[in-house]
């Protein structure tokens, strides 16, 4: 997804469940007092402004102006900022990275936890939770379908997503000087806002990759042929979810380094 496309007053509104369900990942930070600490991929900035009432100093980023706009007129005692994932630079080594909701939408992990590995003090800790293996699997499945179906070529080379198991993503941790100290993949079927227009909602806001270059006409199609494939599996009683799966990770930058 562009830096420009997020509509940060439909992400606010209608998916408020993304930093929700973040508030127990704080519990794995666990910041203190005096800490210097980085939200990477902030977005409209709550979970942000609860790590800063621990009394540490914490600032944000994210690569959409739209969500950084939204962050600093919600809480303008925070220092909000555009920045990069994968190219970003800190003014001076920090305790903690902390990101939630994120790193699945940046295809070049290397390159981000190589910033990450740059920005910490040595001890310092990366706390992150994100889309892992199998995530959001029968939504994919069934876009993936509904493409091959009207004649897209290569549909899976529209999939804007990254999801790895835990063995690929300690992997590139430890290979770029992190110790791995905890690590799970879990499902966590998440309940979708806006009733029986929740699957819709969804599919606009977060899997407009997969629609680019369709017409209005033929991409309205494709959502609605996807929702009434999804609608026996994840449609229950008036209310849509989403089959999410989530992989948290707390690493440690190698001391020696």
């Amino acid at each position: 997804m562009s830096e420009n496309s997020w509509n940060s007053a439909l992400y606010e509104q209608n998916h408020a469940f993304v930093w929700q369900y973040g508030e127990s990942l704080l519990e794995l930070l666990a910041p203190k007092a005096g800490e210097q600490i980085l939200d990477l991929g902030c977005g409209t900035g709550q979970l942000t402004e609860k790590i800063a009432q621990s009394g540490a100093f914490v600032q944000g980023i994210d690569s959409s102006l739209s969500m950084i706009s939204t962050a600093k007129v919600n809480y303008p005692h925070i220092n909000f900022a555009a920045a990069d994932a994968r190219s970003f630079q800190v003014e001076e080594p920090l305790d903690a990275v902390f990101s939630n909701a994120v790193l699945h939408w940046i295809k070049q992990a290397d390159a981000v936890i190589n910033c990450v590995e740059k920005a910490l003090k040595p001890g310092g800790r990366f706390v992150a939770e994100f889309g892992g293996k199998g995530n959001v699997g029968a939504i994919v499945r069934a876009l993936l379908s509904v493409l091959s179906e009207i004649g897209c070529q290569e549909p899976e080379a529209l999939n804007p997503w990254y999801f790895p198991s835990i063995g690929e993503y300690a992997g590139l941790l430890e290979k770029q000087g992190f110790d791995v100290g905890y690590a799970v993949l879990f499902d966590r079927p998440t309940s979708l806002e806006g009733g029986s227009a929740g699957m819709v909602n969804w599919i606009e806001m977060f899997a407009g990759g997969f629609l680019s270059g369709l017409s209005d006409d033929v991409r309205s199609q494709v959502i609605n042929s996807v929702e009434e494939r999804l609608r026996s599996a994840l449609y229950r009683d008036g209310n849509w979810s989403a089959d999410y799966r989530r992989i948290r990770v707390v690493a440690v930058k190698n001391s020696s380094r």
